[in-house]
């Protein structure tokens, strides 16, 4: 008879054989399910509403074709059966959602052009324009102070990259935390959201995943390949992510507002050419703290004032010059129905620069993900619920608005005094002294010379 400690090492042998015996296979695939779009149909489908469409598509440089939607509508009501009905209608789910949301009626007179709303903090812009000396650029400014490094790292982290050392990680932290701090105590909901989120969800949220010419990072497909939808991708925003925690949700409207903030990294496949936005100005990833609400149809338009307000808030306390504008119908994308911008000035860059933008996108994420208010006015039908978000800090583009406001005559920038109790008192970035990696060089040759002597 064999001893216990024997008997459990033949069970696990057995065991092992059977696994090994047994085909590959791979590991179980959650599919992520997501009800299908409900479309505003009653009005995208009526013949009589085609011209406006049409107009609307033109005015946003959208990519959705109305006509073709009331093609493939005739041809399904001509009595199609079988796999060639279920064909042209999922293509007609498809071309639906290439439509963009409806355009805020004020914006079509803007013929295309931003109109500037307010500008803030004027006199600091005049003061520099009545120094003589040299503003720096961020990256020209962070080489003398030794606090961050942008070259030579294509080989292992990729173009754009980017490392933040020392007082400016310090400074980016502090940022955080000024704005989040901020936001609570506005009665924000803080919330970690993750940043690998299936292509169904961007999508939802107005982001294309496919094409040559998207901005989304994939990560793998995960699942079965004639689903492209079903690819996990990088987040682009918390935004995303946020938006698909409430999909295909009733919430009770007299909860609505709610609203929520996140902190997290962003992937952006995007890149650019252009000198203006050289360095950090436009990365592939970077940190952000963002705004999101979900609330009803008749509250969208208030939330969105109450976010644009916040960001200019923000932004003004930290003392740097900018201006608020209501941006046109061609800037809106294709989920916004009215959009804000706010664009710092960049006296190292000669130029404004976006550093943040709020968007109402009334129904058009929430149909596409399915959110809705349950109980609104005692309606038998629960209506959808309108999103907001808004832009409370992206990271790169506050460091580049700061170091090139602030900077002083002996290569210090002042850091504004909101920002200091966040950085343990510091009011000043200092240069960080090193010794250059050639001297340093040259410094160890002589002393393994002098060893060897």
């Amino acid at each position: 008879m064999l001893p216990k400690c024997m008997d459990r090492m033949l069970l696990v042998l057995v065991a092992r054989r059977q696994l090994c015996s047994q085909p590959f296979r791979r590991m179980s695939y959650h599919r992520f399910e997501l009800q299908q779009p409900i479309y505003d149909t009653d009005y995208l489908l009526d013949p009589a509403n085609a011209d406006q469409i049409e107009a609307n598509i033109l005015l946003r440089k959208g990519v959705g074709d109305i006509r073709l939607v009331h093609e493939l509508q005739e041809r399904l009501q001509g009595g199609v059966t079988g796999e060639s009905r279920r064909q042209l209608a999922d293509r007609l789910q498809t071309e639906l959602g290439k439509l963009p949301n409806r355009t805020h009626p004020r914006l079509l007179s803007y013929e295309g052009k931003p109109r500037l709303v307010r500008r803030y903090n004027e006199p600091q812009i005049e003061r520099a324009s009545n120094d003589h000396r040299p503003h720096y650029e961020f990256g020209d400014i962070c080489k003398r102070m030794n606090l961050y490094r942008m070259e030579a790292l294509g080989n292992f982290t990729g173009h754009r990259s980017y490392y933040l050392l020392d007082e400016l990680a310090e400074l980016e932290h502090a940022l955080i935390g000024y704005t989040v701090e901020r936001l609570l105590q506005e009665q924000f909901r803080l919330i970690s959201v993750p940043d690998l989120l299936p292509a169904r969800i961007i999508e939802s949220c107005g982001m294309s995943t496919t094409g040559t010419r998207n901005q989304v990072y994939k990560v793998t497909s995960g699942g079965p390949a004639d689903d492209s939808r079903d690819v996990l991708c990088l987040s682009g925003t918390s935004e995303m992510a946020l938006a698909g925690y409430f999909a295909g949700r009733a919430l009770p409207g007299e909860r609505l507002p709610l609203r929520l903030a996140a902190v997290s990294r962003c992937y952006r496949a995007e890149t650019s050419a252009l000198h203006e936005e050289k360095g950090i100005y436009r990365v592939h990833q970077f940190t952000k703290v963002e705004m999101f609400a979900i609330c009803r149809p008749d509250q969208s338009a208030g939330v969105l004032r109450q976010f644009r307000d916040i960001e200019v808030s923000l932004f003004e306390q930290l003392g740097l010059p900018f201006v608020l504008l209501d941006m046109p119908a061609c800037e809106l994308g294709a989920p916004a129905y009215r959009k804000y911008d706010i664009e710092a000035w960049m006296p190292g860059r000669q130029m404004y620069g976006e550093i943040s933008s709020c968007s109402d996108c009334t129904d058009y994420q929430a149909r596409r993900l399915g959110i809705r208010v349950d109980g609104a006015q005692q309606q038998q039908q629960q209506p959808f619920a309108h999103t907001v978000n808004g832009t409370a800090c992206a990271i790169p583009r506050m460091l580049i608005a700061l170091l090139e406001n602030f900077q002083n005559e002996d290569y210090t920038v002042s850091i504004p005094e909101p920002l200091q109790r966040h950085m343990h008192g510091k009011q000043v970035l200092r240069r960080r002294k090193v010794l250059p990696e050639l001297k340093l060089t040259k410094r160890l040759q002589q002393e393994e010379l002098v060893c060897t002597v």
